[in-house]
């Protein structure tokens, strides 16, 4: 799909003197504006384009908050409120950054899980899902940095116990702590150490990102079917056919992250943060942003010894286990159907995974004791069963349904079906 030659061509003066010396005119032309993209594509696909349309905004939002805001245990906390009451369209920024991290994780969230429903890690498109996964990671990352900056309880305490997890690492365990520390506490060093790295890794995400974009176009579009493209009848320009169809689910996204921002601004986040931070008052439960709940049950869940491992060490070795097996998806995979449209097995069980995640986030935010222990280990199981035996044994032994010829086969049946209707 990427491998036409340009029919780029310019028209004024300045264009071609620009085109043959640096054609970026030829590059937006070829990747934005004629680039084939599968006819079928439905709006799961349009949060690649809300996920970049995120990113922009919360690094714009994010640089301006800096200039406005003190990196000092003292002065963090009301540094924050000041930008809030007194800077103009201080409250505006700093909402629409506090939010928009959360609709940040919905979206990808939403686009992980139209990848593992649709088959997009398939081949050839191992690199691509590859790059995906970093930019998640380096989106955690950056997130639990920025949750530390408000300095209200949660944030502190929050950082105090997650770095506390890292000592479990045998040999480099308590380095790495210090390292994070800046010493053998949370404390002015770690504020400092916390508000560069927060700074400094959107950029770094936004690198990955284009390489993202750029693999993207290398190996073209998954599409819902899974089918590859055959013919010039399975493609569409990517404008104005997907650019149209983006524009308007970036709109709706826009428009209820925007409901938040005026009506609920403080809706997503935990109440204790809206206190400073105190190191003698330790609060009755503590738990991270919603979006990390579903790690943190995973965390929370080995309440055991595996052998030489103790608890502590296995819950840590779960929590990363659960982000590093999304790495290594397109290799656990085994079926030869791409899309899940096709594989009602595989459907019903991404569908009861997808439930899992919800009720696995539920239980992160629930006291580590009684029954909830218990739930969190069964879902912390269902969780990894899913990639690792479900995966690979379901593509071996499940019968999927006939595929279409073609993406325009598809199309025009669907829409016989739903013209008879």
């Amino acid at each position: 799909m990427s491998g036409a030659p340009s029919t780029y061509t310019p028209k004024t003066g300045i264009e071609r003197w620009l085109d043959a010396r640096m054609p970026l005119p030829r590059m937006v032309y070829d990747s934005f504006i004629v680039y084939p993209v599968p006819r079928n594509l439905n709006y799961a696909y349009t949060f690649g384009g809300i996920l970049t349309v995120m990113l922009v905004s919360q690094i714009l939002t994010g640089v301006v908050l800096a200039m406005h805001y003190a990196p000092d245990t003292i002065l963090a906390f009301n540094s924050v409120e000041k930008i809030v009451r007194d800077v103009n369209s201080g409250w505006l920024l700093r909402y629409l950054h506090s939010n928009g991290a959360s609709f940040f994780f919905i979206a990808v969230y939403m686009h992980i899980g139209r990848g593992l429903y649709y088959g997009s890690y398939k081949s050839p498109r191992e690199l691509l899902w590859v790059l995906g996964c970093t930019n998640f990671l380096l989106m955690m990352a950056t997130a639990f940095m920025g949750y530390v900056l408000p300095w209200g309880q949660m944030s502190f305490w929050g950082a105090t116990v997650i770095t506390n997890f890292f000592t479990a690492i045998p040999i480099v365990g308590d380095w790495i702590q210090r390292l994070l520390l800046g010493g053998f506490a949370v404390d002015n060093p770690t504020l400092n150490r916390f508000f560069a790295l927060h700074y400094l890794l959107p950029f770094m995400l936004a690198g990955v990102v284009a390489l993202h974009i750029w693999a993207l176009h290398v190996v073209g579009q998954n599409n819902p079917t899974g089918v590859d493209v055959k013919s010039k009848s399975d493609i569409v320009d990517f404008t104005p056919y997907a650019t149209v169809k983006d524009a308007f689910g970036i709109l709706i996204f826009v428009l209820v992250l925007a409901y938040f921002i005026f009506y609920l601004p403080n809706y997503l986040g935990h109440p204790d943060n809206y206190t400073v931070a105190d190191p003698l008052k330790t609060p009755a439960h503590i738990v991270p942003e919603w979006y990390f709940l579903p790690f943190y049950a995973i965390l929370r869940a080995i309440t055991f010894n595996i052998g030489p491992i103790d608890s502590k060490l296995g819950g840590v070795l779960a929590m990363f286990a659960s982000i590093a097996v999304l790495f290594i998806v397109p290799w656990l995979d085994t079926a030869k159907v791409r899309s899940a449209v096709y594989r009602p097995w595989y459907k019903l069980f991404f569908w009861l995974f997808a439930a899992n995640g919800l009720f696995l986030g539920w239980l992160g935010s629930r006291p580590a004791e009684g029954v909830y222990v218990i739930l969190s280990q069964l879902a912390t199981l269902y969780y990894f069963t899913f990639f690792i035996v479900i995966m690979p044994v379901l593509g071996l032994i499940e019968k999927p349904r006939r595929l279409p010829n073609s993406i325009t086969e598809a199309v025009l049946k669907t829409g016989s079906s739903s013209g008879q209707g």
